[in-house]
């Protein structure tokens, strides 16, 4: 045998010892036995066939590195897809991993940072049972993971809004308010409830359960940012330490004026930027039609803007502010007019964004791609385009708040009550505008489409004059004999006006002739269950001729009727407002009127309810006194007596201090 044969084999025989060695280091003292068997067996036929299931942990290629693992490049640097679900990673039974050791908010939002991915899979694959996975007597399968599985303290409760794990760290830092900025449309501030205002422990949270007498609780706001006791400055300076709970209720009114203007300042400038300045949704619509959308917002933002900077400059002063009553008030009065004018276009704006969605597929989908955006948070455009309306609304409630936090009788109340009438007053002429524009442009429409012939004919565009309610009724001759009855049927179309009912016949599809008229004190109605028809009996005593006139008119349905029955009669109901039993609703999303006689409400508005018929209220919004009807889904009953008193008694301080 030559040297070279001699060298080859010894060296076989050391790389032979030097792995045998490795498998021994590897492996525990109760399991060397077992190797050997297996070892022995090697060129046995009768070896288990079954293939072991083997880790890269234990692979060859491992072993020969002793203790450093080889694991597969992509497990650590490849991005895992957006909606990746992170709960087979944190069921496993690991102890030394939390949850701050993931971040799905870093860098695009789309990808573990690395070396907490590489943690992650190395923990997990050390705590599996390596001993029952590589044994051949058991079974090839990985042992499933329980899913009762205690999870991690720090794993945040189940929400009906879902979270991304880094804002829920990020929340716990409670730095600035401006960190995190959120949709206006997703908050509710504590001042609209004078009796909610925020204390140490007391945060309003979305998944909040409402209690059995206290389904005021919206599930679907969350809390408009950090409070004011929660600042760093307000902790460090121990000012919680030497101010009244008065005063701390009192900052915490005033605060949440700030942070929710900056949420509003940030939605409206979304609704610039994706919608109003998209080059791809202004080429699916005119100039007039983008106008008639969009209107002078690029204003608004400006203006809000510069009540923000005042704003925010007051509160870097100091953490413990003074007032902001005096900034308020002279934007209120100096600066804020171009809301009248957005307001008063709010007409336009929903007819022409009705008739862009209903005959233009081009603007359709364009716009459903915008609002499917991340940057749009999947909110529809009408949502941002109402939000000037939502917020101005707002304002005369918080600052209502920071008056009722106020000491009595010193400059903070006075001031602040000054502040209170001149944004009341500015959301007086903003309902006017909106109103007059939309019933002045209502009666010239109507007035081109009367045909008087006979009947004596009278001018109807005025402007003490808008119209209540219109609609077609079947008229019902009840003389007439049996065979007769099937074809006594005859429909007519009434136009209801708060000051006088005519009533007309279709000539064409948008014109009509008049068949009679009566001033509104000359009409009464009365409602009548007849032969399972709903019977609405109609009295013109004079009519136009003079001479009384009866009619018998028939409703499809038992809302229909009610709806006119309230209209015709102009209903007031015998119970006085100030009656804590008439039920009370808080408004949970914001409804849009589409007839002349329902009611316009905006997200926390709160409502009389006259009375509910079929799925639909009646009643009386609180802050201005407007009546009309809304779909009872849209709101939520109160049924604390507090809350509802509290209500009472704020709807009545603000229609006497405000003149509303």
């Amino acid at each position: 045998m030559s040297d070279g044969s001699v060298t080859d084999d010894r060296r076989d025989l050391l790389l032979s010892e030097k792995r045998f060695s490795s498998v021994l280091q590897l492996e525990p003292a109760s399991a060397r036995s077992a190797s050997s068997v297996d070892l022995s067996r090697a060129d046995s036929p009768e070896r288990d066939r079954r293939t072991p299931v083997v880790l890269s942990t234990q692979s060859q290629a491992a072993r020969r590195r002793g203790t450093q693992q080889l694991i597969p490049k992509n497990l650590a640097v490849s991005s895992r897809p957006k909606h990746r679900n992170h709960t087979t990673v944190v069921t496993l039974p690991v102890k030394d991993l939390s949850w701050e050791d993931y971040d799905s908010d870093g860098g695009d939002g789309s990808s573990f940072r690395r070396n907490r991915r590489n943690k992650s899979y190395r923990a997990a694959v050390t705590s599996l049972n390596l001993e029952a996975l590589t044994c051949g007597d058991q079974t090839d399968l990985l042992p499933p993971v329980s899913e009762d599985v205690t999870m991690s303290s720090k794993q945040p409760a189940k929400s009906g809004r879902k979270r991304t794990l880094g804002r829920l760290r990020n929340r716990k830092q409670a730095g600035s308010f401006k960190d995190e900025p959120q949709f206006y449309q997703e908050i509710r501030e504590r001042g609209l409830n004078s009796n909610q205002v925020t204390t140490e422990d007391d945060e309003l949270s979305p998944t909040e359960a409402a209690e059995q007498d206290q389904r005021i609780v919206v599930k679907n706001y969350r809390a408009a940012y950090i409070t004011w006791s929660q600042l760093c400055q307000v902790k460090e300076m121990g000012i919680l330490d030497i101010i009244s709970p008065e005063e701390r209720k009192r900052q915490e009114a005033i605060f949440e004026i700030i942070t929710s203007e900056y949420s509003y300042l940030h939605s409206v400038s979304i609704l610039i930027r994706h919608f109003k300045d998209s080059v791809d949704l202004r080429k699916t619509m005119t100039a007039i039609e983008h106008h008639h959308l969009f209107s002078n917002i690029s204003v608004i933002m400006d203006i809000s803007k510069r009540f923000f900077q005042d704003l925010e400059k007051r509160h870097q002063k100091h953490p413990l502010i003074q007032d902001i009553s005096d900034i308020v008030k002279n934007h209120a009065s100096l600066h804020f007019e171009p809301y009248i004018i957005y307001c008063s276009n709010e007409t336009f704006q929903q007819r022409t964004l009705q008739k862009l969605l209903t005959s233009n597929s081009a603007f359709r989908e364009t716009l459903k791609q915008i609002e499917s955006s991340e940057e749009c948070g999947g909110l529809p455009m009408i949502s941002f385009l109402i939000l000037p309306m939502q917020r101005v609304t707002r304002l005369p409630l918080l600052m209502d708040t920071v008056c009722q936090k106020s000491p009595k009788n010193t400059a903070e109340h006075f001031a602040s009550l000054w502040a209170l009438k001149a944004i009341s007053k500015l959301v007086k002429s903003c309902n006017d505008g909106a109103r007059r524009m939309e019933r002045t442009e209502q009666m010239y429409t109507i007035q081109k489409q009367m045909d008087f012939g006979k009947i004596k004919p009278f001018p109807l565009v005025s402007s003490s004059r808008w119209l209540k309610k219109s609609g077609e009724l079947a008229v019902y001759n009840e003389d007439l004999s049996l065979f007769k009855k099937a074809f006594s049927y005859r429909s007519c179309i009434l136009f209801l006006f708060n000051d006088v009912l005519i009533v007309t016949k279709r000539k064409s599809e948008e014109s009509y002739v008049v068949l009679d008229y009566a001033t509104q004190e000359n009409v009464s109605v009365q409602e009548e269950l007849s032969d399972s028809k709903l019977i609405l009996k109609l009295l013109m005593n004079p009519n136009s001729d003079g001479r009384s006139e009866h009619m018998t008119l028939v409703a499809e349905s038992r809302l229909d009727r009610a709806r006119w029955v309230t209209a015709l009669c102009n209903l007031k109901h015998h119970k006085s407002i100030t009656d804590d039993v008439l039920p009370q609703y808080e408004a949970t999303k914001a409804y849009l009127p589409k007839a002349p006689d329902e009611l316009s409400l905006q997200q926390a508005e709160l409502v009389i309810v006259l009375q509910e018929v079929e799925g639909w209220c009646h009643g009386e919004r609180m802050r201005d006194g407007e009546k009309g009807w809304f779909p009872a889904n849209c709101a939520t009953q109160i049924t604390n007596h507090t809350d509802m008193a509290s209500n009472i008694q704020r709807m009545e301080r603000l229609r006497k201090e405000t003149d509303v």
